[in-house]
């Protein structure tokens, strides 16, 4: 604790006497001043004891010292000390009762004690003090650094909380909360998530302060990564401002908590390289390879359903807003992944695409399809296919069909497409584009002008005809004409078309001819 006047009047050595104020005794008191000005207050700073003998002052004036003692408690001084025996025998009434209006303590000080002596003793406090506060400061940084050793990032949270006498939570890049101390902190700590965000816009380091309002926590945000880029941040809630040795407690924990985010990028950027061997085994066709290789770090993801998601960027990046949409989604992916306790694969490939292997029905998956399912591609900052559930034999089949999904979702302007949609519904949405729809006007254009003169149906018969396999009867009746009527109008077809309707191929291609003219412009 710093001195306060309290401890000053208790000081055996200075011998002071309390004349006024007796109920502000506890105020801190940051410096012992001496000032004979009759207006000291151009030169002070607030927080000290101003220590006076009244040569320049008219002390037994009640006005004059009503004035003063007013300015030196607009000033922030906390006491005043008056030494008796020097310019009066003891401490005028205007003075005590000018102090006592005010409240401002006022000390009386004795002739054999030298204000020196009172610096020294207020120095010497201050001195104990900061020595105390940073004694405790390194044995915080000692006992944190034994917990991040031993037992990681949460355990160095929950001795920070303690240090404070509050609360501590540590925050990943996706803005969530991945562990709290006390245990009732992580809801309070919930509520900053908005916070956060904010401070992830700024370049690191960056802090805040945010709260504090009466009945509030203060709460001070600081930013963690050795880079630019904001990799975590750590929130500490205190009901009060934090001291110096807080302070220490703070600035050590930051400092453990950037070290062990840029070791696990480290770690992260190992197991990359040993996911993307992970990878090409399986798409290789080499399953025993490849769970060998994973081990324990995915071994596990192995050994279930899992799918294959690949992504890219929508568009072409913003190199001015700097930053990485891929690896801000790569990140998000595996914080999703981080908090659940499962394993993901997250490789960047050859082409400038991410691709992910990860648990079906899992955080991971739940979350990429949450986030993206019902957004457009012109809204999302990365466009995603994701394969159907699979296993390590049939990884390579997986990566085709998240790329089928991917393609697809470009073309429909979606930003994610799952391959289940493509293989449960129909294939005419995939053909709904302009070059497909230009080259079925081309196929039919013919016809539909032979139809526009009047003499004859040749469109509506080809597809009442394709639709019954070549059943004249049966296309016949659907029409309502003689069958030699239909059949007069198929070799109609094949005369204008130059095509033989016996070929398979034509007969397929005037089909999805038909039906794509047919069909809506767009998905």
């Amino acid at each position: 604790m710093p001195p306060t006047l309290a401890s000053l009047v208790q000081h055996s050595a200075l011998k002071l006497t309390v004349r006024a104020g007796e109920d502000r005794l506890e105020t801190p008191v940051r410096w012992a001043h001496v000032s004979e000005l009759a207006d000291p207050v151009p030169y002070l700073e607030g927080g000290e004891l101003l220590l006076v003998t009244a040569m320049t002052l008219d002390a037994e004036d009640p006005e004059a010292m009503r004035r003063y003692v007013r300015r030196l408690v607009a000033a922030g001084v906390v006491g005043l000390g008056f030494a008796v025996g020097v310019n009066y025998e003891d401490v005028p009434d205007a003075l005590v009762e000018a102090a006592k209006e005010e409240r401002l303590p006022l000390l009386a000080v004795p002739r054999r004690t030298p204000f020196i002596a009172i610096s020294k003793a207020v120095s010497a406090a201050i001195a104990a003090d900061q020595y105390r506060a940073v004694t405790a400061g390194f044995e915080a940084q000692r006992e944190m650094t034994r917990a991040a050793l031993a037992e990681g990032p949460a355990a160095v949270v929950a001795r920070l909380a303690a240090h404070v006498d509050g609360w501590a939570a540590l925050y990943d890049t996706s803005g969530a909360v991945v562990a709290a101390a006390p245990e009732w902190a992580a809801r309070r700590a919930a509520r900053f998530t908005g916070d956060v965000e904010r401070l992830r816009e700024r370049s690191a380091p960056a802090s805040a302060v945010v709260g504090g309002a009466e009945g509030d926590d203060r709460v001070e945000l600081q930013s963690l990564g050795s880079g630019r880029r904001v990799r975590g941040a750590l929130a500490v809630g205190t009901g009060a401002p934090l001291g110096t040795a807080e302070r220490y407690a703070v600035h050590s924990a930051v400092a453990l908590l950037t070290l062990a985010t840029e070791r696990s990028r480290s770690l992260q950027a190992a197991e990359q390289r040993l996911g993307a061997a992970v990878l090409r085994m399986l798409l290789a066709g080499q399953p025993d390879h490849a769970r060998a290789v994973a081990g324990d770090l995915y071994g596990g993801l192995l050994d279930a359903p899992f799918r294959l998601l690949i992504a890219e960027l929508s568009g072409e990046p913003d190199t001015e807003a700097g930053g990485d949409p891929l690896a801000a989604f790569a990140e998000s992916l595996e914080s999703s992944a981080s908090r659940a306790g499962e394993a993901v694969l997250v490789v960047p490939d050859s082409d400038g695409r991410l691709a992910v292997l990860a648990a079906d029905g899992g955080a991971v998956v739940a979350a990429c399809t949450a986030a993206y399912a019902d957004k457009e591609a012109e809204d999302a900052e990365t466009v995603v296919g994701l394969s159907a559930p699979t296993g390590p034999i049939a990884a390579a089949g997986a990566y085709k069909q998240a790329e089928q999904a991917l393609s697809v979702a470009r073309r429909r302007g979606r930003a994610l497409v799952e391959h289940e949609e493509l293989a449960a519904g129909s294939i005419l949405p995939l053909l709904a584009d302009d070059a497909v729809r230009a080259f079925a006007d081309g196929m039919l254009r013919a016809l539909h002008e032979h139809d526009a003169t009047g003499r004859g149906d040749l469109v509506a018969s080809l597809r009442a005809w394709l639709s019954r396999h070549g059943q004249w009867d049966a296309a016949a009746a659907d029409l309502g004409v003689h069958r030699h009527t239909l059949r007069y109008r198929m070799r109609r077809v094949e005369e204008i078309l130059g095509r033989s309707l016996d070929d398979p191929d034509v007969r397929m291609e005037l089909w999805l001819s038909l039906k794509t003219t047919s069909a809506p412009a767009s998905d």
